[in-house]
């Protein structure tokens, strides 16, 4: 019975946070990062990876909870194949209980098990028949989900979806399209900040990003907003502190 309380307690934490960041003119790469963070814990998963489309309907990493998964991801794009990529093409979650016995993706599954996966999970964004991208769980450990962690990864990722998709942008595309772009630009702009706090402050680039995250959240800006400035070197962030620069 404890168990069953803890659970539902972790789960209505999980949908909070995630509906936490749905707030008016939300980041959307906060609220990305955020679902795959809460689901890789969840469901008790090593690593996870979110791709979303681009307004040429092109799949982009979008958000990733450590390096292994990002590069797992990104071998996965450049290959053009992978649980990744059905889910988005179908609308289907994907799994595979064990890459080492999966022929279906050669060269993604061949580069999931040097990082050290060997399984993998994924979940599409979707709503009403649009999907705008799919969800990523990594395991080092063989074996399936049990039906309800994929019940829940799902809801959180639909949760998400819905927020990206609000009424007045399903009554518009195109301001969908632009939306997804102008979240993976902040995405190459979080990229060269986080490049920038890891050589200024020795850390790894997981820890840069979340002192870039946790400066944005805690000054209520953009994360995009605050990776240009760094990128810039107008504003340098440290763990503990955060610094205008002169």
């Amino acid at each position: 019975m404890m168990a069953e309380l803890s659970r539902d307690s972790r789960l209505s934490a999980a949908f909070l946070k995630v509906a936490d960041t749905l707030v008016d003119d939300y980041d959307v790469v906060d609220l990305l990062d955020t679902l795959v963070q809460e689901c890789t814990v969840f469901v008790g998963s090593d690593a996870g990876g979110l791709l979303i489309a681009d307004a040429d309907g092109w799949l982009q990493l979008i958000a990733s909870t450590n390096e292994e998964a990002e590069f797992v991801e990104i071998i996965q794009l450049n290959a053009g194949e992978g649980p990744c990529v059905d889910a988005y093409k179908t609308g289907v979650g994907v799994t595979v209980p064990d890459l080492s016995q999966n022929d279906q993706w050669p060269a993604f599954s061949a580069e999931a098990l040097k990082q050290g996966f060997r399984s993998m999970h994924a979940f599409p964004m979707r709503l009403r028949g649009e999907t705008i991208g799919a969800m990523g769980l990594f395991s080092v450990n063989t074996g399936e989900l049990s039906e309800s962690d994929v019940a829940v990864a799902q809801s959180l990722a639909d949760v998400a979806t819905i927020g990206i998709l609000q009424e007045r942008s399903l009554r518009d595309t195109t301001m969908v399209a632009d939306q997804m772009q102008r979240a993976l630009d902040s995405r190459v702009l979080i990229e060269q900040a986080k490049g920038v706090i890891a050589a200024q402050t020795g850390v790894n680039m997981h820890t840069a990003f979340a002192i870039l995250r946790d400066y944005a959240r805690n000054n209520q800006l953009k994360l995009g907003a605050v990776a240009e400035r760094v990128a810039e070197r107008t504003l340098t962030l440290s763990a503990g502190e955060s610094v205008a620069a002169e």
